[in-house]
């Protein structure tokens, strides 16, 4: 066959086009409209994005000479196919090739007999003489079959005793099998288009996955149908707004479904549909008015489609025979079948065929159906479980069929629905979102605000979504769909306590715009370990700005500092109280952004944290500057690890005795802040201005030397510092003593003290024990953990515990190097002891032999909330008897 006559051929139209079936291939083609679906050799990435022309060629110029095009259906693979074999017929690709068959799997269902493979070969009018050349050269010969997911027979070599002679009869799945694995026309070339299928397993090529348009695409194929562009961008608009969250929307097929739709909404100055269902019942109007029956004749057209429907779900079959159709009550209607359906061969033959153009349409008059037919309802979670294997959608379209506004277009053409099946569905819908929303499963949380977007009814939500669930777990592993749900599930409440995206890997733009809405109605909005694009931080931005949200905890999300700057757009104008930054990438570049923010006078940052970014002197001057202004409402500021040196302090002392600064704790955990620096920071707690309530100097490489500057400060009446930190410093003994000097001056403001692992020795556990007692001293929380002071140190703290005058709530003496021989005390003090709560005891020498007497002690204690023996000497034998007591860790 000479390549116009394969042109003349291949162009000449079959079928018929259609609402649902979409523009025929040969028209597309024809009238210059066609627009390239998009393909992916990395499958599951979409990365490597190319014309689908392009992709074949490519892989057919390699070794291997086979190319599998894999896509759902309607992306577009036949008529890609179709565009391909004309190119090639009018001298544009693949002038390697000097044959090219194209096959219809479907239409090889049907050959029957056996027959050789130049017998097949010649049903596509090749000349007789023409095939000697066609079986000497096979290396020029491009064998394209479309459909192999409508094969009906096996291609696993093992079933079949495969051929390599071409004039051998021989059945037709044996000849299709023996040509797909080379034993057939050796060294041929072929290109194979399918949905996912089973057969996929058995074939041997470049597996291309065709992911058909992506958004370019959509734009182009909306300018070219429509014809005023206003309008195909308000479709296009509407669409990605409402429906292209879906996977389906980037197939060819399904535009053209929409397209059409819309196009007769606009028209009319109809409003456009909000969801799926009101997509599906506007096609099914549609598609009714052209037919025009009579109500019980479209009554019986529906029931006989959705009996086929059920068939095709319960069957796993994506056709029916013509005796089945008869079966389902197609008989009036088989002269207008082929507007809801496809009819492949001609309707007088016993060998024709019928199937939906598509699985959503399949599922919508399926679930239509059930809410028509009085005769066999069985109730919905029968029918849900019954056809849970082939209908993905029916639970949707049940949802949106059964809100009155929803059907209504329907029952005009229908006449009413079963009220008491409907209602069925509506009692089942809220007993079963009502248990799962209690539960912990996101996945199950994201299917019934699904179920309550298609329903468009706010009253139902605000019914079912009430504060006894659990909207507070994670929705970090949504999809476009799933963050469309959840946003209109936020603004039907109007407010949402907390937002929780923690751990979202892929905050895309897309989804962000989505969920902005959602955004700026949260209180809280949780995104730490996150990944936000650049697109995503400006519409957050955006949601802050205009929204309520107080909270904000980006903690170990990767912004850096250009991102922030976009964030901090938003941050100008929020409500935002509380920001958690820490580990996102920032340097002190994000500090002039953040210095603008909290001197705006319009912030309301009270909180801030910032660890383990690297802001350094530079940044913190900085922000230290920002404290000067009598906008900055800044309260807390949490720098742990964020590189900061000893100049550093200068800065703060400076901010702190400004008489502006509103900060009132600070935390320096780990930064190299040196006992030089402290005596600038000391000297400014001891004037009136300084207001610091809390200050944390954890592991800052300070050693006793600091101490003397420290207890000029705690013996000023002016000190404001209730809390303390000096954990992991090396104070030893003599600073130590020093401390204690100045926690013992009446109304020393001191009420919670870390001296955790600070080389303190006997005597300074002694000089504690007394200062506890003596009826002036405010300290409730003491961590001396991790200093060697075994039961003897440990005993003059126990003994103030137990003392009428000490007011401790919080004693941690992890890694004391405690025994048993302390039982008697530690049981005594907390028997004796009014205030005592949470008693750290972790990493000690306790054995079986103490567990009896603390789980008693602690079972008769008011008091007690909390006692830690993880990590001591315990056996196995006594965690029963720790285990009855709830107050104990172990």
């Amino acid at each position: 066959m000479d390549k116009a006559t394969v042109l003349t051929h291949i162009l000449k139209s079959r079928g018929v086009g259609s609402v649902l079936g979409g523009e025929l291939p040969a028209s597309v083609i024809t009238n210059n409209k066609y627009i390239h679906p998009l393909t992916s050799q990395d499958q599951g990435t979409h990365e490597n994005l190319l014309p689908v022309d392009h992709a074949v060629c490519t892989a057919l110029s390699g070794e291997m000479k086979a190319v599998t095009l894999v896509g759902p259906e309607g992306s577009g693979k036949t008529t890609a196919l179709t565009k391909l074999i004309v190119d090639w017929a009018n001298g544009q690709h693949l002038q390697n090739f000097s044959h090219v068959f194209h096959f219809q799997f479907r239409d090889l269902n049907s050959l029957e007999g056996a027959l050789s493979l130049e017998a097949l070969i010649q049903q596509h009018h090749v000349p007789s003489e023409s095939m000697p050349l066609v079986l000497q050269k096979p290396e020029d010969v491009l064998l394209v079959f479309d459909g192999l997911n409508e094969y009906k027979h096996s291609l696993d070599p093992s079933v079949h005793t495969l051929s390599s002679d071409p004039k051998q009869a021989a059945s037709v799945s044996c000849l299709v099998a023996s040509l797909l694995h080379g034993s057939l026309l050796k060294g041929a070339a072929f290109v194979v288009a399918t949905r996912s299928t089973e057969h996929l397993k058995f074939l041997s090529s470049t597996q291309v996955e065709v992911l058909g348009f992506l958004k370019p695409q959509r734009e182009a194929y909306f300018n070219s149908f429509f014809t005023d562009p206003a309008a195909a961008n308000k479709a296009l608009t509407h669409m990605e707004r409402t429906l292209s969250f879906y996977d389906f929307c980037s197939a060819p097929r399904f535009c053209w479904t929409v397209c059409s739709i819309y196009k007769s909404l606009i028209d009319s100055g109809a409003k456009l549909p909000e969801t799926l269902t009101q997509l599906f019942v506007h096609i099914l109007v549609h598609l009714l008015h052209t037919l025009s029956l009579n109500e019980a004749c479209n009554r019986e057209l529906v029931l006989a489609l959705g009996r086929m429907a059920s068939h095709c779900c319960l069957e796993q079959h994506s056709s029916c025979t013509k005796e089945e159709m008869d079966s389902f009550g197609f008989q009036p209607f088989f002269t207008s079948v082929d507007v809801f359906l496809r009819v492949d061969g001609e309707l007088e033959s016993d060998k024709c065929v019928f199937s939906f153009h598509s699985q959503l349409m399949q599922e919508f008059v399926l679930a239509l159906s059930v809410f028509l037919d009085r005769s066999t309802y069985v109730g919905v979670e029968k029918i849900l479980e019954r056809h849970k294997d082939g209908a993905y959608f029916i639970d949707f379209f049940f949802s949106g069929l059964s809100e009155p506004v929803q059907r209504k277009p329907l029952e005009s053409l229908l006449g009413e629905l079963n009220s008491d099946q409907i209602q069925d569905f509506r009692s089942w819908f809220k007993s079963s979102s009502e248990a799962a929303m209690k539960g912990y499963s996101a996945e199950e949380h994201y299917r019934y605000f699904h179920l309550l977007h298609q329903a468009q009814n706010e009253g139902l939500v605000r019914e079912i979504i009430t504060p006894s669930t659990r909207t507070g777990i994670s929705y970090s592993k949504m999809n476009l769909q799933d963050s469309v749900a959840l946003n209109y599930v936020v603004m039907s409440l109007a407010e949402m306590q907390e937002l929780n995206l923690y751990s979202t890997k892929n905050l895309t733009e897309e989804k962000a715009a989505v969920l902005a809405p959602a955004m700026s109605l949260s209180h809280l909005i949780t995104l730490s370990q996150s990944s936000l694009s650049t697109g995503a931080v400006c519409h957050l931005a955006s949601a802050l700005s205009k929204g309520v949200t107080r909270e904000l905890d980006l903690s170990y999300s990767y912004l850096d500092d250009e991102n922030f700057k976009l964030l901090c757009t938003g941050l100008r104008l929020s409500k935002l109280h509380t920001l958690h930054l820490a580990a996102c990438s920032l340097t002190e570049a994000s500090c002039e952004d953040l210095a603008s923010v909290l001197t705006s006078g319009t912030s309301q940052l009270c909180f801030i944290q910032l660890r383990h970014n690297g802001i350094r002197n530079q940044g913190f001057e900085t922000l230290c500057k920002a404290l000067h202004s009598p906008h900055c409402k800044l309260q807390e500021l949490q720098l742990q690890h964020c590189d900061l040196t000893a100049p550093s302090m200068e800065f703060l002392s400076a901010a702190l005795c400004s008489g502006q600064s509103q900060l009132r704790k600070v935390d320096l955990t780990q930064n190299q802040i040196g006992d030089n620096s402290v005596e600038a920071l000391c000297k400014s707690l001891q004037r009136s201005l300084c207001k610091l309530q809390s200050l944390k100097l954890y592991d800052c490489e300070l050693t006793g030397a600091c101490c003397t500057h420290l207890k000029e400060a705690l013996m000023s009446e002016h000190c404001t510092l209730s809390e303390l930190d000096l954990s992991v410093n090396e104070l030893g003994q003599e600073g130590a003593l020093l401390l204690c000097q100045a926690l013992s001056r009446p109304g020393c403001p001191i009420e919670s003290l870390g001296l955790t692992r600070c080389e303190l020795t006997l005597l300074v556990f002694k000089e504690l024990g007394s200062l506890l007692k003596n009826g002036t001293c405010r300290i409730k929380s003491l961590l001396v953990g991790l200093n060697d002071v075994g039961d003897q140190g440990v005993k003059h703290l126990l003994d103030a515990v137990a003392h009428p005058n000490c007011r401790l709530e919080e004693l941690n003496l992890e890694m004391t190097h405690l025994t048993d021989a302390s039982l008697e005390d530690l049981c005594a003090a907390i028997r004796a002891s009014k205030t005592l709560k949470e008693l750290e005891l972790r990493n000690n020498m306790l054995t079986d032999a103490s567990v009896p007497a603390l789980v008693q002690v602690m079972q008769d204690s008011d008091n007690m909330q909390e006692m830690n023996l993880k990590y001591n000497d315990f056996s196995e034998d006594v965690f029963d008897l720790m285990e009855q007591c709830s107050k104990i860790r172990y």
